[in-house]
């Protein structure tokens, strides 16, 4: 595996949200730009709209909530000065007054809860319901999109885009929308109730402002150099990990655990190296900002102490003063968190609105035929047939094949040669570059798409079974199917014995992946999905080359009983098991160079000869 990938496969595993490593509160991982900052903004602005009076609500409700909490050091600082002058007065206390301020407090801070609580209540259900759309949307859209668009992705990319990066808007929009409203105001409102104790002891407390932010900019560079670092590495690490692990009797097998922990070591000691370097430098960013804030602190407390002996401000106004400066760093640090979350959100929203940019394959015409299921009779022709996947590049040249009802076509040749391309073409995953194909004489282009599909049953070489019992996934062909009829089906694909054989029978649960049963028995399941299903026209990706000789003549059979008095198309790769095919279609470069009998290509002596006997060659 490439050092780029085992880079990439740690970053999306370990990457823990838009900020990664590092103490929180302190430095932030350097985080993806957006390519177009404003134009995403807006797109994310109109999903907004339906709800945009609960959006201003609850911005609303942050100001109010973030005011009310400020008021607090300055009322508190109005009973320390009664206090005091309790105290100049021979300790005479004005506890009423004290006691009305204590009252004042609870309820201020009480109502700023309620005001937060509220808030948090209507962006929680604007956020959900905004991302609900935009699920709705990406969902309703890769529906739309055709097959290339797939073919040329992974799935855990696209998985990415459509959980990770639509998660990551959803805590944006509940989280840190309402989080900046409130450090704003919080700035705002902590500079206005400084500035109305003391210009002066203000302008002392801003000056160490900008050595802050030099500071913080000079370890930020650093730091992010070996985050960056740390990243690549730990992408290294999980990487080397996975392989190991996935191929774990193969090391053991030829004896290279030494090796493999060699080279582990020499990973993790890179990982350590950096790691080590960037959780120091990250660290220390606050305990460098606190003395700056400490030394502020001090100076700010001197002249405090001078201008009340002079008597030009309260005691009480000195203590709310150094309450505010305490609280006046905080949400610098948390905007600028913030702000590099928004940062990373944009480029997650990016990603989405790609997805649903992308043309979608053109839609069913408005006079589309709908094909009845039982009426159809089968026959399969492809006329002149032309396609390419890159214009220059062509594939399928002029084909024609004329398949009676009832046939069974196998399709051989070496690997490129296009079997799966004619099956693609016959279902439109892809469209025709040229010719047409027919269905009992009508042209696919011009049948539903949906209603052409499901005219097809399918068994692939890979199959596909969800968490489950066994007679849901039998039941799945058919969504309304009685127990009996699936019953039937497996009985079939002769797959109701091993089935009976399980401790639960046909509500056995299948796991995830299917693994608690053999590659075998998941093949029988697919084969009793499909005699189920009924469909006139059955592919066929055969599938016995990972079996045992035993169950590779059950799913033989099975398959038998799949094609009786339907048309079958089989993709071939043991050519032993298509001798009796009507048809057999020969496939090299994407055209059809030979068809005919098994005995008649034989007796050609072409390329299928070769390719027949090269199988069994010594």
């Amino acid at each position: 595996m490439s050092d780029e990938k085992r880079q990439t496969m740690g970053t999306d595993r370990h990457k823990r949200g838009p900020m990664g490593g590092g103490p929180a509160g302190a430095l932030s991982v350097p985080t993806e730009k957006a390519k177009d900052f404003k134009g995403t903004l807006k797109r994310i602005v109109r999903y907004f709209a339906p709800q945009k009076w609960k959006f201003m609500a609850a911005g609303l409700l942050a100001i109010v909530s973030t005011v009310f909490s400020i008021f607090g050091p300055k009322i508190l600082g109005m009973a320390t000065t009664k206090l005091a002058e309790g105290i100049m007065a021979d300790y005479v206390f004005d506890f009423g007054y004290i006691g009305r301020i204590m009252i004042i407090m609870i309820l201020l801070y009480a109502f700023s809860f309620l005001c937060g609580y509220i808030m948090s209540y209507i962006m929680a259900g604007v956020s959900q319901k905004t991302v609900f759309a935009m699920r709705n949307e990406v969902k309703e859209k890769l529906d739309r999109l055709p097959l290339k668009y797939f073919d040329g992705r992974t799935h855990g990319e696209i998985l990415s885009r459509v959980t990770n990066d639509m998660d990551t808007i959803a805590n944006t929009l509940q989280q840190s929308l309402s989080q900046l409203i409130m450090s704003v105001v919080t700035l705002a409102g902590i500079l206005i109730m400084m500035l109305s104790i003391s210009p002066l002891m203000t302008l002392i407390a801003l000056v160490t402002l900008p050595l802050s932010a030099i500071l913080t900019v000079l370890i930020a560079r650093k730091s992010q150099l070996y985050f960056s670092k740390q990243q690549k590495a730990l992408g290294k690490v999980n990487g080397h990990v996975e392989e190991m692990l996935t191929g774990h009797k193969i090391v053991k097998a030829f004896g290279h655990e030494k090796k493999s922990i060699a080279e582990f070591k020499e990973l993790n000691e890179e990982l350590y190296g950096a790691g080590w370097k960037a959780q120091f430098l990250s660290g220390i960013i606050m305990p460098a900002l606190s003395l700056i804030s400490n030394i502020g602190y001090v100076l700010v407390c001197v002249a405090g102490g001078i201008l009340v002996v002079r008597r030009a401000v309260d005691l009480g106004d000195i203590q709310a003063f150094i309450q505010y400066m305490r609280q006046f760093t905080h949400p610098i640090i948390q905007t600028a968190n913030i702000a590099n979350i928004i940062q990373a959100t944009i480029a997650g929203a990016e990603r989405i609105f790609e997805i649903l940019d992308e043309e979608e394959q053109s839609p069913d015409d408005n006079d589309a035929r709908i094909l009845v299921r039982e009426d159809a009779k089968g026959e399969v022709c492809f006329e002149d047939v032309s396609f390419r996947y890159e214009d220059n590049i062509p594939l399928i040249d002029n084909m024609n094949i004329h398949v009676k009802p009832g046939q069974m076509v196998a399709i051989v040749g070496p690997t490129g040669a296009g079997k799966t391309t004619l099956v693609n073409l016959m279902l439109r995953f892809y469209e025709l570059r040229g010719g047409r194909i027919t269905i009992d004489g009508i042209d696919i282009a011009k049948i539903e798409r949906g209603n052409l599909r499901g005219l097809f049953g399918m068994v692939l070489q890979d199959t596909w079974l969800y968490k489950g019992t066994i007679m849901e996934n039998i039941g799945y062909s058919l969504g309304d199917a009685e127990p009996e009829k699936i019953v039937e089906a497996a009985k079939a694909a002769y797959a109701d014995h091993f089935i009976r054989s399980l401790p639960e029978g046909y509500d056995t649960i299948l796991n995830e992946e299917a693994s608690n049963i053999s590659q075998g028995q998941r093949q029988l399941l697919t084969i009793a999905r499909a005699i189920l299903a009924d469909p006139p026209i059955m592919i066929l990706d055969e599938a016995t080359s990972s079996v045992d000789t035993r169950t590779e003549l059950l799913i033989q059979k099975g398959m038998g009983e799949l094609m009786k008095e339907r048309t079958s198309f089989v993709i071939a790769h043991r050519l032993s098991t298509i001798k009796n095919a009507d048809l057999i279609l020969v496939m090299k470069d994407g055209s059809v160079i030979e068809q005919g009998t098994h005995e008649e290509l034989i007796n050609k002596k072409g390329f299928y000869e070769d390719l027949y006997y090269s199988q069994f060659a010594v």
